[in-house]
């Protein structure tokens, strides 16, 4: 009885969408920048890309819900720990970030994506666009 190989990979493919323009506010603080540069290699861009998940990928971000990720930690607990998985979309690195379900404020359907880049303009991304990213499992 062997066991199922470890998926590493995973592929979302969405519509862009506007967020709640809170995430500016979190992808700047001194903590998320440092621990992105030092997790993932990157400081983030000024906000996230939101993506309204296809019906076909809903099943991917719930998986993708449930991985460990790498985590964010935040040195007070008036804010909230996130989780963030290694992404890449077209020649662009960043990361899907994984709120706490407590302090979600999307939709299930809806995912954001952490760049050093505003994705927008990086890969020419206009509201509406279907773009697809791959979802690349932390320590591969």
């Amino acid at each position: 009885m062997g066991q199922e190989p470890l998926q590493t990979h995973w592929e979302i493919s969405g519509k862009v969408v506007t967020g709640a323009g809170k995430a500016t506010q979190f992808t700047q603080l001194d903590w998320v920048q440092e621990q992105c540069f030092a997790k993932l290699g990157f400081r983030p861009y000024p906000g996230t890309l939101n993506l309204e998940v296809a019906e076909k990928s809903i099943s991917v971000v719930e998986a993708l819900r449930r991985e460990e990720g790498i985590p964010l930690v935040p040195p007070d607990p008036e804010y909230c720990e996130a989780r963030v998985l290694p992404l890449s979309m077209g020649t662009v690195s960043g990361a899907l970030i994984v709120p706490e379900a407590s302090v979600n404020i999307h939709d299930m359907k809806i995912i954001e994506v952490l760049a050093p880049v505003r994705l927008k303009d990086a890969l020419g991304f206009d509201e509406g666009a279907w773009v697809t990213l791959e979802v690349i499992r932390p320590g591969l």
